[in-house]
Protein backbone atom coordinates (compact mmCIF):
# COMPACT_ATOMS: atom_id res chain seq x y z
CA UNK A 1 0.00 0.00 0.00
CA UNK A 2 2.98 2.55 0.56
CA UNK A 3 4.30 1.76 -2.54
CA UNK A 4 1.36 2.55 -4.17
CA UNK A 5 1.10 5.86 -2.70
CA UNK A 6 4.64 6.55 -3.32
CA UNK A 7 3.94 5.79 -7.37
CA UNK A 8 0.71 7.77 -7.05
CA UNK A 9 2.92 10.89 -5.66
CA UNK A 10 5.44 10.20 -8.09
CA UNK A 11 3.33 10.35 -11.20
CA UNK A 12 1.56 13.62 -10.26
CA UNK A 13 5.07 14.74 -9.38
CA UNK A 14 6.10 14.54 -13.21
CA UNK A 15 2.81 15.49 -14.10
CA UNK A 16 2.82 18.66 -12.57
CA UNK A 17 6.55 19.43 -13.67
CA UNK A 18 4.37 19.01 -17.48
CA UNK A 19 2.16 21.01 -16.83
CA UNK A 20 4.77 23.86 -15.64
CA UNK A 21 6.76 23.31 -19.01
CA UNK A 22 4.16 23.29 -21.47
CA UNK A 23 1.69 25.79 -20.21
CA UNK A 24 1.15 28.94 -21.98
CA UNK A 25 0.24 31.33 -19.35
CA UNK A 26 2.59 32.36 -16.01
CA UNK A 27 -0.26 31.41 -13.61
CA UNK A 28 -0.65 27.77 -14.78
CA UNK A 29 3.42 27.71 -14.54
CA UNK A 30 3.50 28.73 -11.26
CA UNK A 31 0.31 25.80 -10.56
CA UNK A 32 2.32 23.12 -12.09
CA UNK A 33 5.45 23.93 -9.59
CA UNK A 34 3.04 23.86 -6.91
CA UNK A 35 1.39 20.16 -7.79
CA UNK A 36 4.94 19.28 -8.38
CA UNK A 37 5.53 20.67 -4.49
CA UNK A 38 3.08 19.10 -2.71
CA UNK A 39 3.73 15.74 -4.39
CA UNK A 40 7.62 15.54 -3.46
CA UNK A 41 7.11 16.37 0.26
CA UNK A 42 5.40 13.04 0.68
CA UNK A 43 7.90 10.89 -1.14
CA UNK A 44 11.06 12.68 1.48
CA UNK A 45 9.15 12.72 4.07
CA UNK A 46 9.84 8.85 6.64
CA UNK A 47 7.89 8.13 9.46
CA UNK A 48 10.56 6.16 10.66
CA UNK A 49 13.47 8.61 10.57
CA UNK A 50 13.37 12.48 11.65
CA UNK A 51 15.82 13.44 8.94
CA UNK A 52 13.76 13.18 6.08
CA UNK A 53 11.02 14.73 7.42
CA UNK A 54 13.14 17.81 8.96
CA UNK A 55 14.63 18.29 5.24
CA UNK A 56 11.18 18.13 4.07
CA UNK A 57 10.20 20.67 6.25
CA UNK A 58 12.99 22.84 5.11
CA UNK A 59 12.09 21.98 1.27
CA UNK A 60 8.75 23.14 1.92
CA UNK A 61 9.16 25.91 3.79
CA UNK A 62 11.90 27.40 1.11
CA UNK A 63 9.79 26.72 -1.66
CA UNK A 64 6.76 27.62 -0.64
CA UNK A 65 8.22 30.66 -0.03
CA UNK A 66 9.87 31.06 -3.53
CA UNK A 67 6.34 30.35 -4.73
CA UNK A 68 4.99 33.74 -3.44
CA UNK A 69 7.60 35.62 -4.75
CA UNK A 70 6.88 34.07 -8.35
CA UNK A 71 3.09 34.27 -7.91
CA UNK A 72 4.41 37.94 -6.32
CA UNK A 73 6.30 38.44 -9.95
CA UNK A 74 3.20 37.17 -12.11
CA UNK A 75 0.71 40.02 -10.23
CA UNK A 76 3.12 42.79 -10.66
CA UNK A 77 3.22 42.19 -14.07
CA UNK A 78 -0.43 42.84 -14.67
CA UNK A 79 -0.36 45.90 -12.74
CA UNK A 80 -0.78 48.72 -15.61
CA UNK A 81 -1.04 51.66 -13.14
CA UNK A 82 2.45 52.36 -13.23
CA UNK A 83 5.57 53.01 -15.81
CA UNK A 84 5.38 49.54 -18.08
CA UNK A 85 9.15 49.59 -18.41
CA UNK A 86 9.79 49.77 -14.51
CA UNK A 87 6.66 47.35 -13.79
CA UNK A 88 8.48 44.79 -16.41
CA UNK A 89 12.38 45.01 -15.10
CA UNK A 90 11.13 44.46 -11.44
CA UNK A 91 9.02 41.70 -12.30
CA UNK A 92 11.59 40.05 -14.53
CA UNK A 93 14.02 40.59 -11.63
CA UNK A 94 11.86 38.95 -8.92
CA UNK A 95 10.15 36.44 -10.97
CA UNK A 96 14.24 35.39 -11.91
CA UNK A 97 15.12 35.64 -8.49
CA UNK A 98 12.47 32.87 -7.44
CA UNK A 99 12.89 30.39 -9.93
CA UNK A 100 16.39 30.58 -9.10
CA UNK A 101 15.77 30.10 -5.44
CA UNK A 102 13.47 27.14 -6.45
CA UNK A 103 16.71 25.29 -8.67
CA UNK A 104 19.13 26.16 -5.88
CA UNK A 105 21.61 28.71 -7.83
CA UNK A 106 23.67 30.85 -5.49
CA UNK A 107 23.44 33.41 -3.57
CA UNK A 108 19.74 31.68 -2.94
CA UNK A 109 21.25 28.03 -2.18
CA UNK A 110 21.68 28.13 0.95
CA UNK A 111 18.82 25.19 1.84
CA UNK A 112 20.03 23.24 -0.77
CA UNK A 113 22.51 21.41 0.95
CA UNK A 114 21.31 21.10 4.13
CA UNK A 115 18.01 19.73 2.23
CA UNK A 116 20.17 17.12 0.69
CA UNK A 117 22.01 15.80 3.63
CA UNK A 118 18.68 14.57 5.25
CA UNK A 119 17.57 12.60 2.33
CA UNK A 120 18.15 8.90 0.80
CA UNK A 121 19.76 8.59 -2.13
CA UNK A 122 17.04 8.13 -4.92
CA UNK A 123 15.06 11.34 -3.25
CA UNK A 124 18.47 13.05 -3.64
CA UNK A 125 18.67 11.85 -7.15
CA UNK A 126 15.54 13.65 -8.04
CA UNK A 127 16.75 16.87 -6.39
CA UNK A 128 19.64 17.02 -8.49
CA UNK A 129 17.65 16.08 -11.74
CA UNK A 130 14.41 16.11 -11.97
CA UNK A 131 13.08 19.14 -9.48
CA UNK A 132 15.51 21.56 -11.88
CA UNK A 133 13.73 20.61 -14.90
CA UNK A 134 10.63 23.02 -14.63
CA UNK A 135 12.30 26.28 -13.21
CA UNK A 136 15.44 26.08 -15.66
CA UNK A 137 12.88 25.80 -18.67
CA UNK A 138 10.98 28.72 -17.31
CA UNK A 139 14.05 30.68 -16.65
CA UNK A 140 14.71 29.83 -20.23
CA UNK A 141 11.60 31.58 -21.41
CA UNK A 142 12.64 34.80 -19.55
CA UNK A 143 15.96 34.53 -19.77
CA UNK A 144 17.89 37.81 -20.95
CA UNK A 145 21.91 38.16 -20.88
CA UNK A 146 22.53 40.97 -18.22
CA UNK A 147 24.46 41.88 -15.19
CA UNK A 148 22.12 39.96 -12.76
CA UNK A 149 22.76 36.36 -14.71
CA UNK A 150 26.67 37.38 -15.23
CA UNK A 151 26.73 37.91 -11.19
CA UNK A 152 24.69 34.62 -10.72
CA UNK A 153 27.06 32.62 -12.90
CA UNK A 154 30.12 33.42 -11.22
CA UNK A 155 28.61 33.33 -7.66
CA UNK A 156 27.43 29.96 -8.32
CA UNK A 157 30.87 29.12 -9.92
CA UNK A 158 32.68 30.49 -7.00
CA UNK A 159 30.59 29.83 -4.09
CA UNK A 160 30.13 25.60 -4.86
CA UNK A 161 33.83 25.45 -5.44
CA UNK A 162 34.79 27.25 -2.18
CA UNK A 163 32.47 25.36 -0.17
CA UNK A 164 32.56 21.92 -1.33
CA UNK A 165 36.48 22.14 -0.31
CA UNK A 166 36.09 20.83 3.55
CA UNK A 167 33.10 18.55 2.67
CA UNK A 168 32.81 15.22 4.36
CA UNK A 169 29.42 14.50 3.24
CA UNK A 170 28.85 12.65 -0.12
CA UNK A 171 25.58 14.48 -0.20
CA UNK A 172 26.51 17.81 0.36
CA UNK A 173 29.40 17.08 -2.55
CA UNK A 174 27.37 16.14 -4.76
CA UNK A 175 24.82 19.46 -3.81
CA UNK A 176 27.88 21.85 -4.21
CA UNK A 177 28.60 20.45 -7.47
CA UNK A 178 25.01 20.66 -9.20
CA UNK A 179 25.52 24.11 -7.82
CA UNK A 180 28.57 24.70 -10.13
CA UNK A 181 26.77 23.13 -13.09
CA UNK A 182 23.78 24.86 -12.61
CA UNK A 183 26.50 28.01 -13.78
CA UNK A 184 27.55 26.27 -16.97
CA UNK A 185 23.87 25.90 -17.72
CA UNK A 186 22.79 29.31 -17.26
CA UNK A 187 26.16 30.29 -19.31
CA UNK A 188 24.95 27.22 -22.49
CA UNK A 189 21.62 29.30 -21.99
CA UNK A 190 22.22 32.57 -23.41
CA UNK A 191 22.63 31.75 -26.64
CA UNK A 192 21.54 27.53 -27.73
CA UNK A 193 18.75 25.86 -26.06
CA UNK A 194 20.34 22.94 -27.54
CA UNK A 195 23.46 22.89 -25.69
CA UNK A 196 21.56 23.22 -22.25
CA UNK A 197 19.49 20.76 -23.07
CA UNK A 198 22.56 18.53 -24.25
CA UNK A 199 24.72 19.40 -20.90
CA UNK A 200 21.42 18.72 -19.02
CA UNK A 201 20.57 15.43 -20.25
CA UNK A 202 24.70 14.67 -19.65
CA UNK A 203 25.06 15.64 -16.28
CA UNK A 204 22.08 13.80 -15.06
CA UNK A 205 23.18 10.56 -16.79
CA UNK A 206 26.60 10.71 -15.07
CA UNK A 207 24.45 11.58 -11.86
CA UNK A 208 22.83 8.94 -12.18
CA UNK A 209 25.83 6.41 -12.32
CA UNK A 210 27.44 8.67 -9.36
CA UNK A 211 24.28 7.84 -7.04
CA UNK A 212 23.71 4.12 -8.63
CA UNK A 213 27.06 3.43 -6.92
CA UNK A 214 26.70 5.32 -3.39
CA UNK A 215 23.01 3.39 -3.16
CA UNK A 216 24.72 -0.03 -3.89
CA UNK A 217 27.12 0.53 -1.33
CA UNK A 218 25.12 1.96 1.14
CA UNK A 219 27.81 5.02 1.46
CA UNK A 220 27.22 8.79 2.91
CA UNK A 221 30.74 10.16 3.70
CA UNK A 222 33.96 10.25 2.24
CA UNK A 223 35.34 7.53 4.98
CA UNK A 224 32.86 5.18 4.14
CA UNK A 225 33.85 5.77 0.61
CA UNK A 226 37.29 4.45 0.84
CA UNK A 227 36.65 1.42 2.70
CA UNK A 228 33.81 0.38 0.27
CA UNK A 229 35.94 0.87 -2.85
CA UNK A 230 39.05 -1.05 -1.26
CA UNK A 231 36.97 -4.13 -1.38
CA UNK A 232 35.62 -4.09 -4.89
CA UNK A 233 37.87 -3.06 -7.67
CA UNK A 234 35.63 -2.61 -10.25
CA UNK A 235 33.18 -0.20 -8.30
CA UNK A 236 36.46 1.53 -8.08
CA UNK A 237 36.78 2.01 -11.41
CA UNK A 238 33.34 2.80 -11.51
CA UNK A 239 33.95 5.83 -9.47
CA UNK A 240 36.66 7.07 -10.85
CA UNK A 241 35.33 7.20 -14.45
CA UNK A 242 32.03 8.51 -12.99
CA UNK A 243 33.52 11.27 -10.81
CA UNK A 244 35.99 12.73 -13.12
CA UNK A 245 33.13 12.67 -15.59
CA UNK A 246 31.62 14.99 -13.71
CA UNK A 247 34.73 16.83 -13.06
CA UNK A 248 34.74 18.15 -16.79
CA UNK A 249 38.45 16.16 -17.64
CA UNK A 250 38.65 15.05 -20.76
CA UNK A 251 38.20 12.16 -22.37
CA UNK A 252 35.03 11.55 -20.21
CA UNK A 253 31.99 12.34 -21.41
CA UNK A 254 31.48 15.45 -18.64
CA UNK A 255 33.94 17.20 -20.80
CA UNK A 256 31.78 17.47 -24.02
CA UNK A 257 28.62 19.53 -22.47
CA UNK A 258 31.73 22.05 -21.18
CA UNK A 259 33.63 22.14 -24.18
CA UNK A 260 30.38 23.36 -26.02
CA UNK A 261 29.60 25.72 -23.62
CA UNK A 262 32.91 27.14 -23.82
CA UNK A 263 33.12 27.16 -27.68
CA UNK A 264 29.04 28.68 -28.28
CA UNK A 265 30.74 31.88 -25.42
CA UNK A 266 33.64 32.28 -27.65
CA UNK A 267 31.61 32.42 -30.78
CA UNK A 268 29.78 34.82 -29.32
CA UNK A 269 32.45 37.03 -28.36
CA UNK A 270 31.84 36.51 -24.21
CA UNK A 271 35.54 36.04 -23.78
CA UNK A 272 35.21 37.56 -20.05
CA UNK A 273 33.31 35.14 -18.85
CA UNK A 274 34.41 32.06 -20.73
CA UNK A 275 37.72 32.33 -18.93
CA UNK A 276 36.12 33.09 -15.37
CA UNK A 277 34.03 30.09 -15.72
CA UNK A 278 37.45 28.06 -16.72
CA UNK A 279 39.53 29.57 -13.74
CA UNK A 280 36.52 29.25 -10.83
CA UNK A 281 35.65 25.75 -11.96
CA UNK A 282 39.45 24.99 -11.26
CA UNK A 283 38.76 25.16 -7.61
CA UNK A 284 35.72 22.35 -7.74
CA UNK A 285 37.94 20.29 -9.79
CA UNK A 286 40.60 20.89 -7.07
CA UNK A 287 38.23 18.65 -4.44
CA UNK A 288 37.18 16.03 -7.31
CA UNK A 289 40.41 15.30 -7.99
CA UNK A 290 41.61 15.15 -4.46
CA UNK A 291 38.71 12.55 -3.99
CA UNK A 292 39.34 10.14 -6.68
CA UNK A 293 43.06 10.53 -5.85
CA UNK A 294 42.69 9.13 -2.24
CA UNK A 295 40.64 6.44 -2.97
CA UNK A 296 42.81 5.50 -5.99
CA UNK A 297 45.90 5.50 -3.52
CA UNK A 298 44.62 4.36 -0.37
CA UNK A 299 44.67 0.97 0.03
CA UNK A 300 43.87 -0.99 3.88
CA UNK A 301 46.06 -4.11 4.69
CA UNK A 302 43.32 -5.42 6.93
CA UNK A 303 40.90 -7.72 5.96
CA UNK A 304 37.51 -6.17 6.79
CA UNK A 305 35.19 -8.88 5.20
CA UNK A 306 32.83 -6.18 3.66
CA UNK A 307 30.62 -7.60 1.46
CA UNK A 308 30.68 -6.39 -2.39
CA UNK A 309 27.54 -5.45 -3.94
CA UNK A 310 26.37 -7.03 -7.04
CA UNK A 311 27.27 -5.27 -10.51
CA UNK A 312 24.79 -5.89 -13.08
CA UNK A 313 24.43 -5.54 -16.92
CA UNK A 314 22.34 -2.31 -16.90
CA UNK A 315 25.49 -0.48 -14.63
CA UNK A 316 28.19 -1.81 -16.49
CA UNK A 317 26.25 -0.39 -19.80
CA UNK A 318 25.86 3.35 -17.86
CA UNK A 319 29.15 3.19 -16.84
CA UNK A 320 30.94 2.81 -20.45
CA UNK A 321 28.72 5.64 -21.66
CA UNK A 322 30.50 7.61 -18.77
CA UNK A 323 34.13 6.11 -20.66
CA UNK A 324 33.42 6.12 -24.01
CA UNK A 325 30.40 9.02 -24.30
CA UNK A 326 33.00 11.56 -25.23
CA UNK A 327 34.57 9.59 -28.35
CA UNK A 328 31.28 9.16 -29.95
CA UNK A 329 29.87 12.27 -29.32
CA UNK A 330 32.57 13.69 -31.14
CA UNK A 331 32.96 11.16 -33.72
CA UNK A 332 29.17 12.55 -34.68
CA UNK A 333 29.88 16.17 -34.78
CA UNK A 334 32.75 15.32 -37.25
CA UNK A 335 30.46 13.56 -39.84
Amino acid sequence: MLNFYKLMFFITLVTGTLISISSYSWMSMWMGLEINLLSIIPLMSDSKNLYPAESALKYFITQALASNILLFSILLSLNFSESMFMVHNYSSLILNSALLTKMGAAPFHAWFPEVMEGLNWMNSLILLTWQKIAPMILLFYNFSFSTFFLTIIILSTVISGILGLNQISLRKIMAYSSINHISWMLASMMNSQMIWMMYFSIYSIISINIIWLFKKMKIYYLNQLYFSLNSNKLMKLFFLVNFLSLGGLPPFLGFFPKWLVINNLLQNNFYFLATLLIVFTLITLFFYLRITFSSLMINFSENLNLKSPTISFSMIAFNFISLSGLIFCTFLLST
